[in-house]
């Protein structure tokens, strides 16, 4: 099996930072080839291994590898030492319907699963902690990113002023069409529409009318800068799943049953 193929982010020299991309691996099909979500129907035993080649790329066990079982919401769950001290059982339940990791342990990487949706990481050089957050258009209209900052602040301290952020692999405005309550759900909460949606002829060339698209990139980043994260601190990644899903998983490309990129971070 190849190792995976990571594509990395700097965030400074206390800290490692990563995409997966789909090369590498040994899932098969839609998952081919490096799939390290065991919710998308991929088989275990491959998922099992390309976690295990993850962690020799990394340097880190297998136990502290984490990922959670997202469920497009906004808890953020904090990896501590009494959380790192459960049974794997125990964590795996803890993980249930967690949607941002944040920790301030050394050696424990902490990530996010996406494919199409946005992965947010944010790293507290001062401090030395990190967060992984999942920011689809629910939780994006939810502000997940905030809540994530919000509890960095009040668990370690932070000065939103000191973050450095990334917005990792998702689909781009031009490809992320919605339908009128998405729209509406957005506006609803505040966001900057005039900003951060368009209208363009339907992707579906039926020709029955413009539909709109939302930046969900810059809606994530808008909120960063709500919090005070500096916009020069602020890395867009500027990769489109949709566009790009030979190299990162696109679900609206490849469907639901398909891979997802992992997206981590981990204080060395």
């Amino acid at each position: 099996m190849n190792e995976p193929q990571l594509h990395f982010y700097d965030l400074g020299t206390g800290v490692t930072a990563f995409s997966t991309t789909r090369h590498g691996g040994c899932s098969e099909g839609r998952y081919a080839r490096f799939n390290a979500n065991a919710f998308c129907g991929d088989q275990p035993q491959a998922v099992a291994a390309n976690r295990e080649a993850l962690c020799r790329k990394l340097g880190v066990g297998l136990g502290q590898l984490l990922i959670p079982h997202q469920v497009h919401g906004t808890c953020v769950a904090v990896a501590d030492e009494d959380f790192m001290a459960l049974s794997d059982a125990h964590r795996a339940s803890r993980l249930e319907g967690v949607d941002a990791l944040v920790t301030s342990l050394r050696g424990v990487c902490i990530c996010v699963s996406t494919a199409d949706c946005m992965p947010v990481l944010l790293y507290d050089p001062q401090h030395q902690a990190v967060a992984a957050i999942h920011a689809g258009w629910r939780g994006t209209v939810a502000r997940i990113v905030e809540h994530a900052v919000g509890v960095m602040q009040s668990r370690y301290h932070t000065d939103a002023a000191q973050l450095r952020a990334v917005v990792g692999p998702g689909i781009s405005l031009r490809n992320f069409e919605v339908g009128d309550e998405v729209y509406d759900a957005f506006a609803r909460q505040g966001f900057p529409m005039q900003q951060l949606a368009r209208r363009f002829p339907p992707m579906n060339g039926s020709g029955a009318g413009e539909k709109w698209h939302i930046d969900l990139p810059l809606c994530n980043a808008l909120q960063l800068q709500a919090t005070g994260v500096p916009t020069q601190n602020i890395l867009l990644s500027g990769i489109c799943t949709y566009d790009q899903h030979e190299t990162f998983f696109s679900a609206r490309r490849l469907s639901i049953h398909s891979g997802r990129i992992l997206t981590g971070i981990l204080l060395k």
